[in-house]
């Protein structure tokens, strides 16, 4: 009995860190021709805020709406005001729903577009 139970416990323990390394590598995940909604303070800023949904970025603006132009190594290419601008597909900071639309991700902390606190996850 007591082996079962450990056993149990092992595999329980063995789901969980999985489940965990996954949520810290969640990748925001788009293709060219999508719609999506970016920080729209240009180069200088570095929040990187991407997301599904209208909203503010991490730095407090209005998200932008753009179509995604391509993806490739981890970014996403789009287009703000005429200039081709980038931001990674992996964010620091990720919507700290489970199930949420909004998909949103950013390098810096922050709320939500659906109004949670942003959780820490994998930088690259």
């Amino acid at each position: 009995m007591k082996r079962l139970l450990l056993v149990i416990l092992t595999m329980a323990f063995t789901f969980g860190l999985a489940v965990a390394i996954h949520a810290a590598t969640e990748k925001f995940e788009t293709k060219a021709g999508d719609t999506i909604y970016v920080c729209g303070c240009g180069k200088g800023c570095m929040c990187g805020t991407i997301s599904n949904a209208d909203g503010e970025c991490a730095c407090g603006k209005k998200l932008v709406k753009t179509t995604v132009t391509k993806v490739e190594d981890d970014k996403v290419f789009y287009t703000v005001d005429d200039k081709e601008l980038s931001a990674s597909l992996i964010g620091a900071y990720q919507c700290g729903c489970k199930n949420c639309e909004c998909n949103m991700i950013s390098q810096k902390p922050g709320k939500c577009g659906c109004g949670k606190q942003m959780r820490k996850g994998k930088k690259y």
